[in-house]
């Protein structure tokens, strides 16, 4: 991955306004978007969780962002960092593996937060968290308004 500056609160903004795209469909408020790390960088994808919308076991906001990229060859990932409102699942830290994405940066991971950015660590995966206010402001009043669902999608 080739050293450069990369704006991650305008990223991380953009993952957030898709959080909010998807509580404003009724949905769970995590949004994800995949950028190449080039000059300038390039948002490839952009994606927010689904579950509820598209009556999903699996369409979480990186699920999601990493298929509106499309299909990409392999080398393309390895110079791409993804960034997400919410620290990722086991899911979602697998296909983050998988494709080798060698950064993620996190919006907060107060609301949630399983092994996966250990994980990504020890296998080699640079993991920022912001621990954002804002949006972990957000989510928390989300979450107080509809535990139920949440507890749902965390498979509790």
């Amino acid at each position: 991955m080739v050293e450069r500056e990369v704006d991650d609160v305008a990223f991380m903004r953009m993952a957030f306004e898709e959080a909010k795209k998807g509580a404003q469909e009724g949905g769970i408020p995590i949004g994800a978007v995949l950028v190449l790390l080039e000059d300038p960088p390039k948002v490839l994808g952009r994606g927010h969780n689904q579950r509820v919308q598209k009556r999903s076991a699996t369409l979480h906001a990186e699920m999601d962002c990493v298929e509106n990229a499309g299909r990409l060859v392999g080398s393309v990932y390895k110079n791409t960092c993804l960034y997400t409102t919410l620290s990722p699942c086991d899911m979602c830290t697998g296909c983050i593996l998988l494709y080798g994405i060698p950064r993620v940066v996190i919006g907060e991971n107060h609301s949630f937060r399983g092994k996966g950015e250990e994980l990504l660590r020890s296998r080699g995966v640079e993991v920022v968290v912001l621990d954002d206010a804002e949006i972990r402001g957000y989510f928390c009043e989300w979450i107080r308004r509809n535990e139920g669902l949440w507890n749902e999608d965390i498979g509790v």
